[in-house]
C-alpha cells in the first residue's frame, strides 16, 4: 500500500512538474529592425515598441501561461544581412513568427525565406508589393503607399491642383511610391510634368529642384525616407521655390522636423493618426489604442511614440491576439492572423483576409501639415 501511494505521489509530482515546465515554455517571436544605420529612425522606435509591448504582456503573466520571448536583430538596413538574420531566426532561434524588416527593400529580400520556411512575416514596411499580390505567409502593418498617394491626390484634386513634379528616392520604397504616383495620376485628373529621382545617399538635390522650378508645377511631391527629404526641403527653400511641397509618410516622425528645421514649415504629408492622437475626436475608434501607445512610449523612453514604432506595436498585438485564440505554432498563427477583423491598432483598423494581407483602408491615413515645429491636421 505504501509503495502504491509512493508511486502515485511520484506520478503526481512528475505531472505537476511537467505541467509547470509546459506552462513556462516561452513562445519565441523574431524581429528584424534597422536599429542602426540610415534607417535607424524607423528601426529604433520599432525595436523599442516591440520590447515595450512584450515586456508588458509578460509582466501580466504572459498569454495562456506562456511568456513571449523577443529575439531581435539589427539589420542596419542591409537587405543581405536581413536575409542572413531571418534564416538565423528560423533555423537557430526557432521563432514562430518574424516582425519586420523596417524597409521595403529588406522585406522584399526576406519574403522568399519566410515563404520557403513557412514562417509568418509581419513587415513594418510600406511598399504595396510586399502584399500585392498576396503571399501566403506575409502580412504587413505599415500603411500601403498606394493609400498615401491617394490621400495626397485627393487633396490636390479638391484644391484644383492638376500639375505636379515628383522626386523619388532610388530604392525599394521610392520605386514603389513612384509607381503609385504615376499609376494613380490620371484617376485624379493630375498630370506629372517632371519625374526625377535622387540617390539614398545624395546630399544635394538642387539640380533636380532647379529643373522642377523651370516647369509649371502646382505641387512638388517628394517620396523618400530621412535624411534625403529633409535635404530637399532645405534645398527648395534655398532656391526660393514657393510651390507647395508634399512628402510621403516615410518622414512621419519628429526626426524629419528636426532635420529639416525651418524648411519643414508648411510641408504636408499623409501620416498615421498617432502623431495627432490628442487632436482626434473621442468617437475615433483608434483613439484609445493611440493614446495608450503614446503614453506608454513616453513613460518607457521619455520621448513621443511615433508612426513607425506603431507598426511594431500593431504586429506584436496581432500575434498576441492569434495566441489568445489558441495559436502557438507558425501555421496556426498565420491562420489566425488571416482571420483578424477590425483590430483597432496604431496604423489603423486591420481586417485581413485570404485576399488581403495589408488589411487597411483609406481611413488609415490623415493629411497633416507641419506648423511651428509640430503636426496639425489638414481640414
Amino acid at each position: 500500500m505504501k509503495m502504491k501511494c509512493f508511486s502515485l505521489v511520484c506520478a503526481f509530482t512528475t505531472l505537476l512538474f511537467s505541467s509547470t515546465v509546459f506552462a513556462a515554455a516561452p513562445i519565441k517571436i523574431g524581429a528584424l529592425f534597422a536599429v542602426t544605420g540610415p534607417a535607424a529612425f524607423l528601426g529604433e522606435p520599432e525595436r523599442n515598441s516591440a520590447k515595450m509591448v512584450i515586456d508588458e504582456i509578460n509582466s501580466k503573466g504572459g498569454i495562456k501561461g506562456h511568456k513571449l520571448e523577443l529575439v531581435a536583430y539589427d539589420t542596419t538596413g542591409d537587405a543581405t544581412k536581413a536575409v542572413q538574420l531571418a534564416t538565423k531566426l528560423i533555423k537557430d532561434d526557432k521563432v514562430v513568427a518574424i516582425i519586420g524588416p523596417s524597409t521595403t527593400g529588406e522585406t522584399m529580400a526576406v519574403i522568399p525565406v519566410a515563404e520557403k520556411e513557412q514562417i509568418p512575416l509581419i513587415s513594418c514596411s510600406a511598399g504595396s508589393k510586399i502584399t500585392d499580390p498576396v503571399k501566403k505567409w506575409v502580412f504587413k502593418t505599415a500603411q500601403n503607399d498606394s493609400l498615401a498617394v491617394g490621400k495626397i491626390y485627393e487633396y490636390l484634386q479638391k484644391n484644383k491642383l492638376t500639375t505636379v513634379s515628383i522626386l523619388t528616392v532610388s530604392d525599394g520604397f521610392g520605386a514603389s511610391g513612384r509607381e503609385q504616383l504615376k499609376t494613380q495620376a490620371a484617376k485624379y485628373g493630375i498630370t506629372i510634368v517632371s519625374d526625377d529621382t535622387y540617390g539614398p545617399k545624395d546630399t544635394d538635390m538642387t539640380a533636380q529642384l532647379t529643373k522642377i522650378r523651370g516647369t509649371h508645377s502646382q505641387a512638388i511631391i517628394c517620396w523618400g525616407t530621412n535624411p534625403g527629404p529633409a535635404v530637399i526641403a532645405k534645398n527648395a527653400r534655398q532656391l526660393g521655390i514657393k510651390t507647395p511641397l508634399f512628402m510621403s509618410h516615410g518622414v512621419s516622425s519628429k526626426k524629419f522636423i528636426e532635420l529639416a528645421g525651418e524648411a519643414a514649415e508648411g510641408i504636408k504629408l499623409p501620416s498615421g493618426k498617432v502623431v495627432v492622437a490628442d487632436m482626434l475626436s473621442a468617437s475615433d475608434k483608434q483613439k484609445k489604442s493611440l493614446m495608450a501607445f503614446v503614453k506608454d512610449y513616453q513613460k518607457h523612453y521619455k520621448t513621443e511614440g511615433d508612426h513607425f514604432g506603431g507598426h511594431a506595436w500593431d504586429a506584436v498585438n496581432l500575434i498576441k491576439s492569434a495566441i489568445e485564440n489558441g495559436a502557438v505554432t507558425a501555421a496556426a498563427i498565420r491562420d489566425q492572423l488571416e482571420k483578424s477583423r477590425a483590430f483597432a491598432g496604431i496604423g489603423g483598423s486591420f481586417t485581413y483576409s485570404a485576399q488581403d494581407h495589408a488589411g487597411l483602408g483609406k481611413d488609415a491615413f490623415i493629411l497633416v501639415e507641419i506648423k511651428n515645429k509640430d503636426w496639425m491636421i489638414v481640414k
